[in-house]
């Protein structure tokens, strides 16, 4: 019983997430009007998760060459971190702890270090 419960819970909260995300989606679509990036205002730079809007975008029109061009890395990466938080979900309805293994931690940091780099090299290419 107590892993039904979780099991709905995660799916409610799912639901809640892509939801707001296609809200989002369609207004950004249809006005052009975005969360601005504080990061980008302030220095000119692009921050690493300067694109994932558009991608996201993109993505609801099944024009994934497009969500490639708008953050490439984090397109590559939507694969492992889709992994780490099936099995954390996973863990969580069977165990009821919502917890990471060290497998999955170091995936996360590498994907933290891949978005970082991926910044960095974003902006040095642009000022090229």
């Amino acid at each position: 019983m107590m892993k039904r419960k979780r099991l709905v819970r995660i799916v409610i909260y799912a639901l809640i997430v892509v939801m707001a995300g296609l809200v989002y989606g369609i207004f950004v679509k249809y006005t052009g009007l975005a969360i601005p990036c504080f990061f980008r205002r302030v220095t000119g730079l692009k921050c690493p998760g300067c694109g994932i809007t558009g991608m996201c975008v993109a993505l609801m029109q099944f024009d994934f060459k497009e969500a490639f061009r708008c953050h490439p890395m984090l397109f590559v990466l939507l694969t492992p971190l889709g992994i780490v938080f099936a099995r954390s979900a996973a863990t969580y309805v069977q165990e009821g702890t919502w917890r990471t293994k060290r497998w999955q931690d170091v995936i996360l940091y590498i994907c933290i270090a891949l978005l970082v780099g991926f910044g960095v090299v974003r902006n040095i290419i642009e000022r090229i």
